[in-house]
């Protein structure tokens, strides 16, 4: 079971090691696509660092309700505490 600050430390850390994301954009407010700059395969890349780091399955759909870094953080934290399975 993690705690909120876990999951979000674990995912300012991928981001800033694997997409190179400038930590100071890392809010909570920060948008996906806007802020982090990330095209279609960075999608990609972003499901597989969540399934390596939290063994979470995402579907691409997923992210459709997954505007913010905060909606990236809730959704992380209640699949990696419910155990719910894609």
């Amino acid at each position: 079971m993690m705690n909120y600050q876990e999951i979000s430390q674990t995912v300012k850390h991928f981001l800033i090691e694997d997409f190179e994301v400038d930590p100071e954009a890392i809010t909570p407010d920060a948008t996906l696509k806007d802020t982090l700059d990330l095209d279609s395969l960075d999608y990609i890349d972003l499901i597989v660092a969540i399934d390596n780091h939290f063994g979470i399955k995402v579907r691409p759909e997923d992210f459709q309700t997954m505007k913010t870094i905060k909606d990236l953080y809730d959704f992380i934290h209640t699949r990696a505490n419910h155990k719910i399975t894609a």
